[in-house]
């Protein structure tokens, strides 16, 4: 068995009022930052496991979210970390 990282992003659904997100695009706008059209809040979560290997780490991180009710991807339309960066598309990477 191998530790894999998952790093999961949830977010609301684009239909769902997001209050939390409006009060962070006040606070922005506050701050001289006008430019500002959107915020959508959500959470982040980093999830240590142990795992056969990639594809059932993989097998794995989905169900978990599947049955938790979030996306082992960031949200629609939300930018997940750029290439290159730890988590990016939400995968499970192997720890270390």
């Amino acid at each position: 068995m191998s530790a894999y990282v998952a790093r999961v992003y949830v977010t609301l659904k684009p239909t769902v009022n997001d209050p939390q997100g409006l009060t962070i695009k006040g606070g922005l706008h506050s701050l001289g930052f006008a430019e500002v059209e959107s915020v959508r809040a959500g959470k982040y979560m980093e999830i240590r496991f142990q795992a056969n290997d990639k594809a059932h780490a993989e097998k794995q991180v989905a169900e978990m979210c599947r049955r938790q009710g979030s996306r082992r991807e960031a949200g629609s339309g939300d930018v997940p970390p750029p290439p290159g960066q730890p988590g990016h598309r939400g995968l499970p990477l192997p720890a270390g």
